[in-house]
């Protein structure tokens, strides 16, 4: 890669990574993933901080890429078994807290991706929240990230 070519990269990267916002919700280092090339699912994590003074709740996300957006978490069963269950009620955003949406963890689940997920590619995804109403990031396709890479740590959970 030429070295304007590297230059342009990083330029967009870095207009990519900016934060998104809505009334007190802020949402950064949004990535999404599939678990392979031709996998009809996909996963998109990040933080979500709520700097207002009252509580809010992410009830919805919706995206033109996949048949259906959901909000799921893992759950362990009574054998040990982790499974994926869609969160109806959806996550807290507590005041002055932040909600990690994270490998292993509660995440914004596609089903139905129409296309394949390739590295770089840019996701529109709409969140929706009890107060602050509608959010549209653009999430990056990152298939090489390793869990924790650009993440805060979760204290006593694992990613």
């Amino acid at each position: 890669m030429s070295f304007k070519s590297t230059i342009l990269a990083a330029v967009a990267a870095s207009a990519f990574a900016l934060p998104a916002f809505a009334a007190d919700i802020m949402v950064q280092d949004p990535y999404a993933r599939s678990s392979a090339m031709m996998a009809t699912s996909g996963a998109a994590f990040m933080q979500i901080m709520n700097h207002g003074e009252t509580d809010d709740r992410l009830i919805g996300a919706a995206s033109p890429v996949a048949e259906m957006v959901q909000l799921h978490t893992h759950e362990e069963d009574e054998n040990g078994v982790m499974r994926m269950l869609h969160v109806e009620e959806g996550f807290p955003v507590a005041a002055g807290e932040t909600l990690m949406l994270a490998r292993g963890g509660n995440h914004v689940m596609f089903m139905g991706i129409t296309e394949p997920f390739e590295q770089g590619d840019m996701i529109p995804l709409t969140l929706t929240f009890e107060k602050a109403g509608d959010i549209t990031v653009e999430v990056p396709v990152d298939l090489e990230r390793q869990p924790m890479h650009g993440m805060k740590h979760q204290h006593g959970k694992s990613e």
